[in-house]
């Protein structure tokens, strides 16, 4: 098998929630060896439906923020745990952790504690508000980094509440994402200077960020930017969804002039082709496109506009419609990634694609504690030992 890009980097992963999971996993699709150490509630909890149940097994198998993973149950409320996890991030190049500030103090593995023994470490730190600031001890979920960091309040209609997206924002993008591109930016300096260094990766911050051209246009114009009432969010006619014939839906992009004048051709709605930026004939123009798109099924207009010339517009599918779309087939988007008990596993592709080091899966999920046995062997402990912090609850397996 080709060697991923990131071959040869060990990282110990401890978070819990989808962002440092993400994290993680992105930077395991491209070769990288994670350790994923689990809580023994998580251990306990699964043991008790019966850990070899082939629909457990399944389940944890097709979670692909689970894939190419090794997974050790620790309770680092035990001074043997504590000192199994320092052991794991001797030789380890990336510590991820998902806690609160001072969380990590508590169990004996802050920044400071790490640092010292393994001083060229990368620890990346993900939270919701940061590791500064008045917020930092705030409990919070996706919600709530996109209200607090600006893009809830550009989501929605413009005389309605705001829509809450799924927590792709602030967990995935923000969050998880922003941390993987941190640390490979943090590896690359180390390359350079020999040093590991803190990443303070906070959600909220991340969602600002990735507003970063809503606020050159704010910082330009003095302009407060609202739901429903701008060029991307919903404004305009010709960046908009409409509702078709079957209750579903197509988008439009056309945000060019020769894509707009070609829309217009299209849908014989020439009257409007010099009508593009005329707010006054805008509310004309939606109840135009609206009678219009209610004329013919969402995948009928779909065949159309693929036909037209330059027609920015698509379907907005339900996740099972992704599936079977032909171009996401074609981009290998969705793959068999292996199989559990005979059971072929399908997940979720990669979304970027190095032609000389491709994103692979080595291996599915396992069921909590599974490699905890074989990652102790590797740093050192005997059968006996091993034996003895089973019996004792200082490992799970």
């Amino acid at each position: 098998m080709t060697k991923g890009a990131l071959d040869g980097v060990k990282i110990v992963d401890l978070s819990r929630m989808a962002p440092g999971p993400f994290c993680s996993m992105m930077l395991g699709d491209m070769g990288a060896d994670v350790i994923k150490v689990e809580a023994p509630p998580t251990s306990r909890i699964i043991a008790s439906k019966i850990i070899n149940d082939a629909e457990t097994r399944k389940k944890a198998a097709s979670n692909p923020l689970n894939r190419n993973k090794r997974s050790i149950v620790l309770d680092l409320k035990e001074k043997d745990g504590i000192k199994i996890l320092h052991q794991l991030c001797q030789k380890a190049d990336v510590f991820i952790e998902g806690f609160r500030p001072e969380v990590v103090t508590r169990l004996g593995c802050n920044y400071e504690t790490i640092k010292e023994i393994n001083p060229s470490i990368i620890y990346c730190s993900i939270s919701g508000y940061g590791q500064t600031g008045p917020y930092k001890d705030l409990v919070g979920h996706d919600v709530n980094y996109i209200s607090v960091g600006g893009a809830l309040g550009l989501i929605g209609s413009k005389n309605g509440t705001p829509s809450i997206p799924y927590n792709l924002i602030a967990d995935f993008a923000a969050g998880g994402m922003n941390a993987a591109y941190s640390i490979v930016c943090a590896l690359f300096s180390r390359t350079n200077t020999g040093r590991g260094q803190k990443i303070d990766t906070s959600m909220s911050d991340g969602v600002t960020y990735l507003l970063s051209a809503i606020s050159g246009e704010y910082f330009n114009s003095g302009l407060i930017p609202k739901p429903g009432q701008m060029t991307l969010n919903g404004g305009v006619p010709y960046y908009n969804v409409f509702e078709c014939q079957d209750g579903k839906y197509i988008s439009l992009g056309c945000i060019e002039p020769n894509f707009w004048k070609n829309l217009c051709s299209t849908l014989n709605l020439e009257q409007f082709a010099s009508s593009q930026h005329n707010e006054h004939e805008y509310q004309l123009i939606m109840r135009e496109l609206e009678a219009t798109f209610k004329t013919k099924k969402r995948d009928e207009w779909w065949d159309i506009f693929r036909e037209a010339e330059d027609v920015a517009a698509a379907p907005v599918y339900e996740f099972n419609e992704v599936l079977d779309d032909p171009h996401m087939k074609a981009r290998n988007m969705f793959i068999e990634a292996g199989s559990v008990d005979g059971a072929v596993i399908t997940q979720v592709g990669f979304g970027s694609k190095l032609t000389d080091t491709p994103g692979a899966v080595r291996n599915l999920g396992t069921i909590p504690g599974a490699h905890s046995e074989n990652i102790l062997r590797e740093i050192g402990y005997s059968a006996d030992e091993i034996k003895k912090m089973v019996d004792s609850e200082v490992v799970f397996t």
